[in-house]
This record gives structure tokens, sequence and C-alpha cells, in this order.
């Protein structure tokens, strides 16, 4: 449905939560928060904003935890025409200092929590973040809300990256309606009566539709949790609150399955999701085996927003990224941007009314990533198969070549996943003695298994034996972890710098 020119998603959300009345929108640590509660604390921080002089437009820093007074600092700076700037409350002083600077904010809403970690530009104004309401605010007239209009700048989501710096994506009123339509209702069936807990958190894209937008606009409640999303905080949440759909990352997938006290049932839960990384096959047929419950696998970015292409609920093929998510195209090229053939591996392009518009301030990396209308250059490297699922092959600057034929790491990694001594593995391109890429691989052993050379070289024809010969990893180093970034993807760049 087309909407009016003027648009305001924070409106729009929060007149979804006011339909809602006294009834639970929120369950945090064993407290509930009701649809008013949240209407009257975004209303108290938008207040609170325009009394400290700011204007629509000015951007506003949010290092909040996920807790009931996120929902409230995001919904009342959209509602009052501001620009949420959340970010990571993993992230150290200086890249924290250096968001504040590249976006330019004007106020900060810091969760107390994290007051001593946090430092600011000078001339920042604050604002301390409670769990359900906001310090220093009182009561007092209802402020107007802001006119905005659908393609006007809503907040920015700044870029994890495995190098270089952050770059902040700059998403639109309309993206979040369009990923709760699209993906959180036309794929998963999102609705009055789900429960959602999302082990990614609030700052993320990915955590943003799962735990903000979807059970707001779609009618759900919401689980939320300010702890590190650990195999036992999750089990543990799982059987006290109860919920319908679970979302989370293929590492955490594999450290619940790993899990000393595993449960035999996840209660209510009907459909799980994975996003992030691709899932490999065997992680999902363990899952399936051990629950009775799909994970859907998908494959989104912070640029789209959310989830772009996923798998379906009963049409799940395991190790695949799905098929594209109602609403958007996709493509697969060659370097020249010309469709490839199905089976072979291509640059993924995709195309979505919730594309973001640009990155703050970058008008390179903007011509070079949102190079039309609504197309975004995904960094992707994928295949189609002749069903039209796509199969994740790697980042495009992650792929290499051995004796001139591509090796996609993703595929590697997936079947030394398919061992049982193996719980993790990353796979890289590494020069060997002769100046010639090779395959390493970097395993964290699943509980019970020990290190050896006899299981490098089981590994090793374990591979063999399942894809083409010249993929194998010539060297298997095993480690206690892999380097990762907050959301969870693999720093495949520092593994390749370690030495031969």
């Amino acid at each position: 449905m087309e909407k009016a020119a003027h648009y305001n998603a924070g409106v729009e959300l929060l007149n979804a939560c006011a339909a809602r009345g006294a009834a639970t929108l929120v369950r945090c640590q064993g407290a509930q928060t009701s649809g008013e509660s949240l209407v009257a604390g975004a209303l108290a921080l938008q207040a609170a904003l325009q009394r400290r002089g700011l204007s629509p437009g000015d951007r506003v820093l949010m290092l909040v935890r996920d807790t009931p007074a996120f929902v409230m600092a995001f919904l009342g700076a959209l509602r009052g025409g501001f620009v949420p700037v959340p970010v990571s409350t993993q992230l150290p002083k200086a890249s924290l200092s250096f968001i504040a600077r590249d976006a330019g904010v004007r106020a900060a809403i810091v969760d107390r929590a994290l007051e001593a970690s946090s430092e600011l530009p000078n001339g920042v104004a604050r604002l301390r973040a409670e769990l359900a309401a906001f310090e220093g605010v009182s009561s007092g007239p209802r402020p107007d809300a802001a006119v905005t209009r659908e393609s006007d700048p809503a907040f920015f989501l700044y870029t994890s990256g495995t190098t270089g710096e952050p770059k902040g994506v700059v998403h639109r009123h309309a993206d979040l309606a369009v990923t709760a339509r699209c993906y959180g209702r036309d794929v998963l069936g999102i609705g009055p009566g789900d429960r959602l807990l999302s082990a990614a958190k609030l700052f993320f894209a990915y955590g943003l539709g799962n735990s903000l937008t979807f059970p707001l606009a779609l009618g759900a409640e919401v689980v939320l949790s300010p702890e590190r999303a650990t195999a036992d905080e999750m089990f543990g949440l799982i059987a006290r609150e109860r919920p319908t759909v679970f979302f989370g990352v293929p590492t955490l997938y594999a450290a619940m399955l790993a899990h000393a006290a595993l449960p035999v049932s996840l209660g209510r839960v009907r459909l799980c999701v994975s996003a992030g990384e691709a899932l490999p096959a065997s992680l999902y047929e363990r899952w399936r085996t051990q629950f009775g419950v799909e994970i859907l696998d998908g494959l989104g970015s912070t640029e789209m927003l959310h989830v772009f292409l996923s798998n379906r609920p009963g049409a799940v093929r395991a190790g695949s990224s799905g098929t594209p998510v109602p609403g958007y195209r996709v493509r697969v090229v060659d370097e020249h941007d010309r469709d490839v053939a199905d089976g072979e591996i291509g640059a993924l392009v995709a195309h979505g009314e919730s594309a973001a518009r640009g990155y703050h301030g970058r008008l390179d990396d903007t011509a070079r990533t949102m190079f039309a209308p609504g197309w975004l250059r995904t960094g992707d490297s994928v295949r189609r198969d002749g069903d039209g699922y796509f199969w994740h092959a790697g980042r495009t600057d992650e792929l290499f070549k051995v004796s001139g034929q591509y090796v996609s790491p993703v595929e590697v990694e997936s079947v030394l996943c398919s061992h049982a001594a193996v719980l993790e593995a990353a796979v890289v391109g590494q020069l060997d003695g002769e100046g010639l890429v090779k395959p390493r691989a970097f395993v964290v052993l699943a509980p019970g298994a020990q290190a050896s050379e006899r299981l490098a070289r089981e590994l090793q024809d374990h591979v063999k034996a399942n894809v083409a010969p010249h993929k194998y990893p010539r060297r298997v180093d095993f480690v206690g972890e892999l380097p990762k970034t907050a959301t969870g993807k693999v720093r495949r760049h520092l593994l390749r710098e370690k030495p031969a």
C-alpha cells in the first residue's frame, strides 16, 4: 500500500504500541512493559531532546542495552524527526568517539551501566537511559510529531565491517515497514500470539527488525535481554519466557548444540532463523534432529536493513540461503555486470524498497555500492542452482583460486563442520613456500575431540571425499576460537595474516 506524502515511522510504530494499551508488549528480566508505557517513555524522551535544543535532522547517538529504554529512545527520536544512531554496546572508546564525530551527533542517550565506558566529543548533550524510563524527564504537554516524509533520513546504522573504519548506513522512514511486511509477515508469518526472542542485539540491523520493528508492527510480543547472548542465556530465556520464534546466528547454534545441559525441547518455539554467516547443512540437520524445529537460513545486510534471501518454512534446502524474499529481486553477475549461468559463482546484486539511500558523508562509497535506485552491490559471492535456490560462497574479497579454479571458503567450511570432531571452521587462501595460493583451515574442535596430526589428516581426507580435491586444506590448525566481529562474522583477514 502506498504511503502518504507525510510519513513518520516513529508515529506509525507508536500508534501500534498505543493500540496494544495495557497489554504486555516487552518482557525483560522478569518485568513486563505495556504498549502504553512504551508510548509514554518515547514521548518523554522526545520532549527531553527538544528541551535540549535539538531540531529535526539532528543526530542522536544511542549507547543503550536491549531493554525497553532502547525501544522508547529509538521511537521517541524518530517521532521528533531526530536521527537515532544506535551503536554497539561493546565498542571501545576510540570507536565510539569516531562514530560520534563521523555522524555529527548533537546528543547521546547512554545506558547507566555503560557510562563509565563511554567517551564522547565535547558539546554532546547526554541523557541517561534507564530500564523503563528516562532520568530527569518530567511529564508535560504531549510534543508534536515532526512532519517527515517516507524518503527522509530516519536513522543511521554503522557497519561493523571486518576491516577499515565503520560506515554510517543511512536508512529512510519507509524502510522499517518494508522489512516487517516483506520478511516478518510474508516469510515468517509473525502475528498476534507470537513471542520473539533474538540473540542479535537491537543495535544491529538484524536485531532491530527482530526485536523492534517486527513485534510492534505485526502485533507480537518480544523478549529482550541486556545480557550477552550465550548458549546458557538463550536456553534459559527459551525455558522461562517461552518464545515462539527464535533468531540466532550459526556460531550460537553450534554453541547451543554443544551445551553440556542440552534440553530435549525448545518449548513453544515453532521456527528458528539464522543470518550473519552461512549456516552449514550439517548444523541445520543436527538442530532439526535434536529439536524437530527448522532453522530458516537467510542472507541480509545492513544496507538492505534485513534479510532479502531466505529459506521458507517447510521448504528448507539445507546449506542454502534460500530464494528471494517477496518484494526483492536479485541477480548474480560477473565483473562486467553480465548475468552468469546457473551453477556459476558470481557477485550478488539486490534490489528492494528497504535499500539504504547511501553512506553518510561518503559519496564515492555510495556510488560504488548503491549504483542505481534500490540496487545494491552486496559484496557477497553466490551461485544459483537450477531450482532457484542461492548458495553463499563467501564475501567477494574472500574467494581465491587454486590451480586456476575458484575455491569458496564457505563450501569447504561446511564440509569440515559435517565431521563429528568439528564445532566451527574457517578457511582462507594463503601463499605456500612456492608463492602459490593454497587453502588453510582453522578448526575449533567439538567437546571431547582431541587435536592430533592424525585428526588433521582425517579432516583433509574428509574434504577430499566430499568436494573437488583441489579444495582440500593443505594445512589444518586447531584453535580455541575464531576471531569474529560483533555480529558473529569470522574475521578471515586476521587468519590470512597468520604466519604460514
